[in-house]
């Protein structure tokens, strides 16, 4: 939701903006979905309140201004969060193997150094660089969202849209990692040439 971390630092006061808190809903959601999960009906009114919120919080971020470096964390943790507890549910349910899981969870598993690198090094968080969700990202998602609820309802060319989430996946991770790895080459070089210039 941050769509530059050169914006300074974390402020607790950015958790009451509402895309913040629209990307937080997406914890209790967490909650919920196991309780649902036995439902199809509950299962897919709790998916689609995921999914919306996750389309409105960037929305709302880039209507407001409000793109924080705190929101790029909530966003980031609560997407992980509700994919862990749909993942685990699915599993424990017997709805989806071990195996299948790991497929569905080949964005997200492979994105989640990113994620910590952003929290955790302040070099990061300063590289100017935009970390919107791109086409592939958001393909993923979609086809992430249709097949879980392919999973739950059972239905038969599920295997298919696994494979192809694993597949769009990990294509959409390789493409974030590439254009992280690329930002923060330009920043070494924009910082060695302003070291030459000076001296």
């Amino acid at each position: 939701m941050c769509s530059h971390a050169a914006v300074s630092d974390y402020r607790l006061g950015d958790l009451t903006m509402l895309p913040n808190v629209l990307s937080g809903a997406r914890l209790p959601l967490a909650l919920a979905f196991p309780l649902a999960a036995r439902n199809a009906t509950l299962a897919v009114g709790v998916l689609g309140a995921a999914g919306l919120t996750d389309v409105l919080d960037g929305w709302a971020a880039r209507k407001l201004d409000q793109a924080t470096p705190v929101g790029a964390v909530v966003d980031g943790v609560a997407d992980k969060v509700f994919a862990a507890s749909v993942l685990g549910t699915l599993v424990a349910t017997g709805l989806l193997s071990p195996v299948g899981a790991l497929l569905l969870a080949t964005r997200e598993l492979a994105e989640l150094p990113l994620a910590l690198r952003v929290l955790m090094s302040r070099r990061a968080r300063i590289t100017e660089i935009d970390r919107k969700a791109n086409r592939l990202g958001k393909i993923a998602t979609v086809l992430e969202f249709a097949t879980v609820l392919a999973v739950i309802a059972k239905a038969p060319g599920r295997r298919v849209l696994l494979a192809a989430t694993a597949v769009c996946g990990a294509a959409a991770a390789a493409s974030y990692w590439v254009r992280e790895i690329r930002a923060s080459r330009d920043q070494v070089r924009r910082a060695d040439l302003r070291r030459t210039t000076r001296s």
